[in-house]
This record gives structure tokens, C-alpha cells and sequence, in this order.
């Protein structure tokens, strides 16, 4: 009875890779258990670890699987067509994130420069939309996210929803805005208060608000600059 290939599961649960990748991260892996992980299974004597350092010392290392053809790769006991197409796949999505490049970041410097990103997302729309923008140290924008959709004139956000996703996403200061859908962008006494509440949760969490942003139709109006917040 022919023996089944030797499996990373055979391995004691200390040396599994993926075990050690979920229980440590990524980074503390050797190229050979990141290589492994991709292999999946060994040969009836060798675990896929083994393999994996075999292929590495057989190429010179990580950077020669780069130029390793399909044929030269299968060649090596233990890699057949499957396992050397997964593994040129890996490189190649590897190759392509290394040459790809962060977007352009939108930067906010004024109250202006958030309403016009805003703007044309939100005048028209028929219910309160709560946004957040969220910054880095640097006033770059990070993420964008919509935190509460309200009823035809009413949008409620609590601070904890604020500063959950601020802190999700690691940022440093966060510039709020919501729609009028009646066009007129007065904000009400509700407005200014919610928005007191957000800078005193900021003030705890050490997250500054930098702006509240009241959108309508065409017209914005910034709580920073008429000094209500």
C-alpha cells in the first residue's frame, strides 16, 4: 500500500506554519514556511517544509524563484505542475504589490476642501447621511465611511461609532459631515450638540475632531469656523 504524502498536519502543532502564522503573524515565518504553506503537502518522506528548503537551496534562495521556470521547478522532487503553478502565482502577486503604488492621498486643509470631496456624494441625497473622514497625523485621508443613515431629516450617531472606527483604522483626527436634505445647511441645535459630545469623546480617546461639515444643496457650513464646536 503506498504511503500518503508526508502532511503538515504530521508536523507537531509548534512547527505547523499555519499554526505559527495565526498564533505569531506572517512575519515570523521563514521563507521555507511561507513557501510550505503554499506547497500544502510533502512527499511520503519529507514534510512540505523540507521541500520547501530544498527548492530554495536548489535556486539559491528566494529571489532565484523568480526566474525559476514551471519545467525547472517540477523537476524537483516534490513539486509537480499543481503545486509549481501555485507557487509562480504567489511570486507574481508578490511582483505586481511590490510595483503598485498607494493611491493619491486627498489631503484636507480647510473646511472647504472636505466639503468639495463631499459635496456632489451627499447634496442629493434624501435622508441624513452621517460620514466621517478619517486622517492620518499628516491630515491625509485614510478611509471614508458613512456611520449612520437617517430618517428624512433625522441622522443619529453616537460617539462610540465615531471613535470605534477612528481607532479601527488608526487614525489620528477625524472631520465629520452630514446632509440636510431640505438644502438648507443651518445646522440644529441638535447638530451642536452632537458635535460638542464628539470633541469631548475625542478629547478622552486623543482623537481630535477637526470639523463638522453640514452639507445642503450647493452650500456647506463648518461648525469649526462659526466657533460652535
Amino acid at each position: 500500500m503506498e504511503q500518503a504524502p508526508y502532511m503538515l498536519r504530521d508536523l507537531p502543532s509548534e512547527e505547523r506554519p499555519r499554526e505559527r502564522m495565526i498564533k505569531y503573524g506572517a512575519g515570523a515565518l521563514s521563507h521555507a514556511e511561507l513557501l510550505a504553506i503554499l506547497l500544502r503537502t510533502g512527499t511520503r518522506q519529507e514534510s512540505a517544509v523540507h521541500v520547501a528548503q530544498r527548492l530554495l537551496s536548489g535556486v539559491g534562495g528566494l529571489r532565484g524563484l523568480v526566474d525559476v521556470s514551471l519545467d525547472e521547478m517540477t523537476k524537483l522532487k516534490g513539486i509537480g505542475p499543481a503545486k509549481a503553478i501555485q507557487l509562480k502565482a504567489g511570486i507574481e502577486m508578490g511582483q505586481r504589490l511590490a510595483k503598485t503604488r498607494l493611491p493619491e492621498q486627498g489631503t484636507i486643509r480647510s473646511p472647504e476642501d472636505a466639503a468639495e470631496l463631499l459635496m456632489e456624494q451627499m447634496r442629493y441625497l434624501q435622508k441624513e447621511h452621517f460620514v466621517c473622514l478619517f486622517l492620518n497625523t499628516k491630515n491625509h485621508i485614510i478611509a471614508q465611511e458613512t456611520l449612520s443613515i437617517g430618517s428624512l431629516n433625522a441622522s443619529i450617531v453616537h460617539p462610540r461609532e465615531v471613535f470605534r472606527a477612528a481607532i479601527k483604522c488608526s487614525s489620528a483626527s477625524v472631520v465629520c459631515a452630514h446632509n440636510h436634505p431640505s438644502g438648507d445647511p443651518s445646522p440644529s441645535p441638535e447638530d451642536i450638540r452632537m458635535t460638542r459630545r464628539l470633541c469631548e469623546a475625542g478629547e478622552i480617546v486623543g482623537i481630535d475632531v477637526l470639523d463638522h461639515i453640514v452639507i445642503g444643496d450647493g452650500k456647506f457650513v463648518s461648525l469649526k469656523e462659526r466657533g460652535l464646536m
